[in-house]
């Protein structure tokens, strides 16, 4: 949580990298590479690192290409190189408590994430294992920037909508150790808002930008806290691939700052 409020400050932003690689969408020399996917990271990372406050790894776009040492690699780089900018491991991870143990030993000890996306489905004995790692980052997800998300999100409990029964849960019995963050898209305004009530100043992962086409302005006001800060804005495929070509390094450079610039005039103090 130091690292992520550090980082909000020097470098001004708010914005997270989503690092979602697909090899058929490379550059050709890139895909070529005996590492491609490290390669693309490695490029982006060091175009784009002054200007954003993490990067986010999503899992299954290193798995399903059997890429898990360059994923490891990854997170190290950022973590030698660029040590002032954390690493959230996007991986969703929700299981009984003896399995959520080995998850949390590869999340926090084979990869070095500073952080990991979780599911809260199974409960409060699932989420321990994790959280019980002071020192690290355990997002759980809460009101996700999917349309289906509604199904169970939605649900009434108590009076109360689902995501919000899981936003006071963080709040009030999870966040025991001041290292809870909630998964709240930005796709969904008016359930940002009433997270950020629910919540206080709990940072908040917020996808759904770029690609999803959310609004940035309206996303960035419900979702702040007081101090214009709170907010992990995380955008992948509209900064990776904002060229095929041989510049997709500057372009993803350009992209980044342009969302940077479009958070910034929207936040109400900094």
């Amino acid at each position: 949580m130091t690292t992520l409020k550090e980082a909000w400050a020097a470098h001004d932003s708010l914005v997270c990298v989503g690092l979602d690689p697909e090899i058929e969408r490379f550059p050709k020399h890139i895909a070529a590479e005996p590492s491609p996917i490290f390669q693309f990271n490695k490029a982006i990372i060091d175009a784009t690192h002054d200007l954003v406050c993490a990067y986010k790894p999503q899992f299954a776009h290193y798995a399903a290409y059997e890429a898990e040492d360059q994923l490891e690699r990854t997170i190290e780089y950022v973590h030698r190189i660029y040590p002032a900018v954390p690493v959230i491991l996007d991986a969703k991870r929700g299981d009984i408590g003896s399995t959520a143990e080995r998850y949390a030993i590869e999340a926090f000890e084979r990869y070095g994430a500073d952080a990991v996306t979780v599911n809260p489905y199974l409960g409060t004995d699932a989420l321990e294992p994790f959280l019980r790692h002071a020192d690290r980052g355990v997002i759980v997800l809460c009101r996700t920037s999917n349309k289906g998300g509604a199904d169970l999100q939605d649900l009434e409990v108590g009076g109360q909508r689902l995501f919000q029964v899981v936003a006071q849960l963080a709040a009030q019995r999870w966040n025991t150790n001041g290292n809870c963050l909630l998964v709240v898209g930005a796709t969904y305004p008016q359930e940002l808002a009433q997270v950020r009530q629910i919540v206080g100043d709990m940072p908040l992962l917020v996808p759904g930008v770029g690609a999803q086409g959310a609004d940035v302005a309206q996303a960035v006001r419900a979702g702040q806290d007081a101090r214009g800060t709170g907010l992990i804005v995380s955008s992948s495929r509209a900064i990776l691939y904002a060229s095929a070509g041989d510049d997709f390094a500057p372009a993803a450079r350009a992209a980044t700052e342009a969302l940077r610039q479009e958070i910034n005039r929207s936040r109400s103090a900094r």
